[in-house]
């Protein structure tokens, strides 16, 4: 056992002679290398803090001031204009200033020292009126309008209620704006004064953390491979790569090294998400849960054939190379060992009702064997599921790229945990994917981790030419460590109810996900409109083809140009675009003044979504509001209203390319298919797409199967064809780009 005698630093036993202590040397070594781990990360840390603090001088721009100071005194030149004379007489007589020309260049270190402090200064406030002002957004638009945010609401659902019901909206937006919303809005302007950020803590926690509904398809969503080239198809080697890439990033994220995403290459947007991406696990409670976040953790768990297993990631503290990991993976995969009773389906309880998993959290894993076990898992860098069956996109089946979504989405709802920031899944083919918690960060945060990831693994890790990981192993390294459960047949039974409430919901859940093949950005740009618009717009005319209406729609946008910012509403059902749709589903205009009102549509939405980007939304302000309104007791029936709509069209652009790894130009094939999450309302869909690239867009579309109402390949079909009838309006064709 050795792992066991690797956890003890010293024994003692009682002689007769006395106590006998027995040192443990390698134990002791690894406290060391511990600390000497932990104090390099906190030099660099405190470094960073300093370089922060001066930014954006630099220890290098100090000097220049000082040499410049300095020199112009050799040629009797005093850009000082007497302050140094001045600094000069009020150095203290004494030993260390016995010398004239000491104190004089005492006294002009300290002038430089002062001019630099101030020009940081100046340019900081500078920068940061610079960063202010999102006016640049707007230019050569057109003027933003200037309603406020009630009646901005008003405005997006007009469209959609008929008259009576709109008169009623109307009177209790009145009633509201007149009565309850000056003093509710005191105290959010209070908050804004006194918090980072007025919106993200009440998102983050009444949002996600108070959801009560399973994770599980309620709120995790997935990620994607690459899917037209395949690196390898050894699992373990796979593997092997991507842990090494992660916790590569993780160590450049430690570090401060990673560059902040620049929105349109112009403003650096704000990377607080990134903080809570490793070592953090949301932890069930009652009424609410938390997430647990650690500053570091030197493991990783993994789940393969019912057996949970804690993998160390160091040898020391020497990151083990992707080769070791490999090794250690193919350990894991080799191990014959049966699950203990009750482990196989343990997961399943992260994947049902949260009070449920938080009552059995209380009852069953607060002490003994349990407790740690638990523990390895909740406290690991992140989760990892080695699956038993293959998944990847076969352009020529177009159902391979349904099922490869689903499985990502929930499994066998017990072979992913749920609760952890990410689980990393692979599949026995080395095809790969993500399924992550929600509540820690948005899916541009995971994104940027997996471009690295991705992208070190194609163009910097490589394989062997038998799909191996470069390099040889240590055969000498300890094996990953089982964990050990003691499950009593109470536990199991929540185990098997868990189960069931999330097999219930996992079948209920249809997913089409396909690759439209016949044109991307690039045809799109020659219709002069936005890629985005243009997509939203088609998801209206779909959706109105599909189900004869209209409905409140969801677009998300980043907020990440303000500290700590994370999304914002785009309400993409406007006006304009239903105006659009009527006039393409009635046929009787001619092209040119669909084109006409197209481009309207387009111009609305954008301006739409510059307003998300900039805080002019209407969403989180309305949603605040309604917080305050809670805490201070007062019953608002305009804002219960807004609330309480439901999106029955959810959708999503996932980002790309955040990171330039590699030209895509040159590797227009290394393309991921972003991916999905499942629909919000019972009778809705979830829609997510990447553009990816010049000549392709993948959509990813979920329903229920217990709403007769919808059909999730039905409206993929209909996005296709809404997509080629706008594409024709323009009398464009991809051979034309």
């Amino acid at each position: 056992m050795a792992e066991a005698h690797q956890a003890v630093a010293f024994q003692f036993t009682v002689t007769p002679e006395g106590v006998d202590f027995q040192l443990s040397r390698e134990v002791l070594k690894q406290i060391y290398l511990s600390g000497v781990r932990s104090w390099k990360k906190r030099l660099i840390r405190i470094k960073n803090g300093i370089l922060r603090g001066v930014y954006p001088g630099s220890p290098t721009s100090w000097l220049v001031v000082v040499m410049t100071t300095v020199g112009s005194s050799c040629y009797n030149v005093d850009v000082s204009m007497g302050l140094v004379y001045y600094i000069q007489r009020w150095l203290p007589e004494g030993r260390p200033y016995r010398t004239p020309y000491t104190r004089t260049l005492l006294s002009m270190a300290v002038f430089s020292t002062g001019v630099w402090v101030m020009g940081i200064f100046f340019f900081r406030q500078t920068l940061k009126l610079l960063l202010s002002y999102h006016g640049w957004m707007f230019e050569m638009h057109g003027q933003t309008s200037h309603l406020t945010r009630v009646w901005a609401y008003l405005e997006s659902v007009e469209h959609l209620l008929d008259d009576e019901q709109y008169y009623r909206m109307e009177t209790l937006a009145k009633e509201f704006e007149e009565k309850t919303a000056p003093r509710l809005q005191k105290y959010l302007v209070l908050k804004s004064w006194w918090a980072t950020n007025y919106v993200s803590d009440w998102w983050e926690e009444y949002v996600y953390l108070r959801g009560r509904n399973p994770l599980m398809v309620n709120s995790n969503y997935y990620v994607m491979d690459l899917v037209l080239v395949k690196n390898t198809d050894v699992q373990a080697a796979r593997l092997g790569n991507a842990v090494h890439a992660m916790i590569t990033y993780r160590r450049k994220l430690d570090r401060e090294e990673i560059k902040p995403v620049m929105a349109l290459g112009l403003v650096p947007m704000c990377s607080y998400q990134m903080e809570r991406m490793f070592n953090t696990t949301r932890i069930p409670g009652k009424d609410t849960d938390v997430l647990q976040h650690l500053p570091d953790s030197r493991h990783v768990a993994v789940y393969h054939k019912g057996r949970f297993f804690k993998l160390w990631l160091y040898e020391g503290s020497r990151l083990l190379k992707p080769r070791d990991l490999e090794m250690q993976f193919q350990r894991i995969l080799d191990d014959p060992s049966p699950p203990q009773p009750g482990e196989e389906r343990l997961a399943a309880l992260t994947a049902g009702g949260r009070v449920e998993w938080a009552q059995a959290r209380q009852a069953f894993f607060s002490s003994g064997k349990n407790k740690a076990a638990l523990d390895a898992i909740e406290r690991a860098a992140f989760f990892v599921a080695l699956d038993e069956e293959s998944h990847h996109y076969d352009p020529e089946d177009e159902a391979s790229l349904s099922l490869y979504g689903k499985a990502l989405l929930h499994g066998n709802c017990y072979n992913r945990w749920f609760d952890k920031s990410f689980t990393l899944i692979s599949f026995k083919n080395g095809q790969l994917g993500l399924n992550t918690e929600h509540a820690w960060a948005d899916a541009p945060i995971i994104g940027h981790l997996w471009e690295f990831v991705l992208g070190t693994d194609s163009f910097h890790l490589g394989y062997t030419e038998t799909g191996h990981c470069l390099g040889k192993p240590n055969p000498v390294l300890p094996p990953p460590q089982r964990l050990q459960w003691d499950i009593p047949e109470q536990c199991q039974a929540v185990i098997e109810s868990s189960y069931q409430v999330a097999k219930a919901l996992a079948d209920d859940v249809e997913l089409y996900c396909f690759q439209f093949l016949p044109f991307g950005k690039g045809l799109i740009k020659k219709c002069r409109t936005s890629p985005d618009a243009f997509v939203q717009i088609a998801l209206q005319l779909a959706h109105f083809r599909d189900k004869g209406k209209f409905c409140l729609t969801y677009e998300a946008s980043m907020t990440r140009m303000f500290r700590e910012g994370r999304t914002e509403t785009v309400r993409s059902c406007t006006r304009e675009s239903t105006a659009f749709v009527q006039a393409m589903v009635q046929g009787r205009q001619p092209n040119e003044d669909l084109r006409r009102l197209f481009r309207k549509a387009a111009e609305k939405h954008q301006n739409m979504y510059r307003l998300a980007m900039t805080g002019a939304g209407i969403d989180r302000h309305l949603f605040c509001l309604y917080v305050v309104s809670k805490y201070l007791g007062v019953e608002s029936p305009f804002l219960a209203e807004v609330l309480s709509e439901p999106w029955r069209l959810s959708t999503s652009q996932i980002a790309q390319f955040q990171i330039r790894m590699f030209d895509p130009n040159k590797h227009p094939k290394h393309l991921g298919a972003g991916g999905g999450f499942g629909p919000v309302a019972d009778d809705g869909y979830g829609v997510s797409y990447m553009i990816a690239g010049e000549n392709t867009i993948f959509f990813h579309v979920s329903s229920k199967f217990s709403s007769s109402e919808t059909n999730a390949q039905r409206f993929g079909n209909q996005i296709r064809q809404a997509l080629l009838d706008i594409a024709n309006l323009f009398q464009v064709s991809k051979a034309d780009g």
